[in-house]
């Protein structure tokens, strides 16, 4: 039997998350707002910062945004748009034309989550399908209950 004293420590961090040992086991501290986590979670988030992602040297229109994401809605482009912005992950530059035209690139803060991103979406690929059975058993097996 293992004594407390041979037991492994614990880490002081998981995933860039602090870890605070207490008397009633470990707590894992906020790493980033939650707004943040919130917003690089988001699927029109991750469509859009994916599609700037192809024309790194060329900035696009919002048409070009939106032709490319067929399933977002102009008044969602504009919301994630805007968000991003706001964030730092997209600079939008305004040209007083006629008609006035508006263009979108990554900014370096956009950029950076390039790498990131990739990681999370090739681990998608790789089990997305292993998620969807699973969700299927088990919902199969709930019905049964």
């Amino acid at each position: 039997m293992e004594s407390s004293s041979e037991k492994t420590a614990m880490p002081d961090e998981v995933n860039g998350r602090p870890v605070i040992q207490t008397a009633k086991g470990p707590v894992l501290t906020p790493c980033a707002p939650g707004s943040v986590l919130a917003r690089l979670g988001d699927k029109w988030t991750i469509l859009v910062i994916s599609l700037l992602s192809l024309s790194p040297d060329m900035p696009m229109r919002f048409g070009a945004i939106r032709r490319g994401i067929p399933d977002i809605s102009q008044r969602m482009l504009t919301l994630t748009l805007r968000n991003l912005e706001r964030d730092g992950l997209v600079a939008r530059h305004y040209y007083t034309e006629l008609p006035p035209r508006v263009e979108y690139e990554l900014t370096p803060r956009g950029r950076s989550m390039l790498k990131p991103l990739a990681g999370f979406t090739d681990w998608i690929r790789d089990t997305w399908q292993d998620i969807e059975a699973s969700r299927r058993a088990f919902d199969a097996s709930n019905q049964e209950q």
